[in-house]
């Protein structure tokens, strides 16, 4: 009988705990535990070492949600570090890194628009925690033939939500194209998180040339500061300029990403 190995990631301990018990009195699933998403990350890079990788992770949609006020997405950490990261970063982490481990989402309340999020990010179910152990474990083995599984009830409201986001980035998208090479190059780098002063030097431009780009770039987007620039510009899917060591130096140490920008007058920082 081919095994199922599930991790249970959630930062209220004894419901991980008492979950993975639950799972685990199933013959064919071994499962683990993790309370935060660092924890989690050093258990799939552990198991990987060991050649048993995860075959699902649990993941509460909550998690970390305290240490961010649930305001946005935090970035996932690098390895060794131990900051907070929320569930759909976590999701989107993993789809990048393992995309063969299906993620399943664990959710205290129906939310339409955090599904739609967590399905965007790479997850393939959002499940109510107050479901029942064997409708779990028809979601666990569902995923693993690649089934995407979502409450009826939010069926309607997930679909708009997607649509929604699809209008939005078609409409990014439009305003994109309409900026120059050169106009296309300077956002580029505001979405790297680059300043001024470091998007002159990287470009070989004076900064006054730049404040000309930066201006017009939220001219021709429709927007009046940088972070909704930014803001746009990831909806569109632009990302962000290439980063070599000497471009950190410039910024006085690592790159920020662009969800971590400073604006200060409309500016970059």
């Amino acid at each position: 009988m081919a095994r199922i190995r599930v991790l249970v990631v959630d930062d209220h301990r004894i419901f991980a705990e008492s979950l993975a018990a639950a799972l685990a009195a199933e013959p064919d699933v071994d499962v683990a535990a993790a309370g935060s998403g660092p924890a989690a990350l050093r258990c799939l890079d552990r198991a990987a070492a060991e050649g048993h990788c995860y075959d699902v992770m649990l993941i509460d949609a909550e998690l970390g949600i305290l240490a961010t006020d649930g305001a946005r997405p935090v970035p996932v950490p690098q390895h060794g570090e131990n900051g907070p990261v929320d569930g759909i970063s976590l999701v989107a982490g993993v789809r990048a890194g393992r995309p063969s481990v299906r993620t399943v989402v664990l959710a205290e309340r129906d939310d339409p628009r955090r599904a739609a999020r967590a399905l965007q990010a790479g997850a393939s179910g959002w499940v109510a925690k107050d479901c029942s152990l064997q409708r779990l474990l028809a979601v666990i083995r569902g995923v693993l033939r690649d089934e995407t599984h979502l409450p009826p009830a939010l069926l309607t409201g997930v679909l708009r939500e997607l649509t929604a986001a699809r209008k939005h980035r078609t409409e990014s998208e439009r305003l994109v194209e309409s900026l120059t090479p050169r106009e296309r190059e300077v956002l580029r780098c505001m979405v790297a998180g680059l300043g001024r002063k470091a998007v002159a030097e990287r470009l070989f431009l004076s900064p006054h040339t730049v404040r000309t780009h930066m201006q017009n770039v939220l001219g021709k987007l429709g927007v009046h500061s940088t972070l909704a620039a930014v803001a746009l510009a990831r909806r569109a899917g632009v990302g962000p300029a290439e980063l070599s060591g000497n471009v950190a130096e410039l910024t006085g140490g690592p790159v920020a990403l662009a969800r971590d920008v400073v604006e200060r007058g409309g500016q970059l920082a």
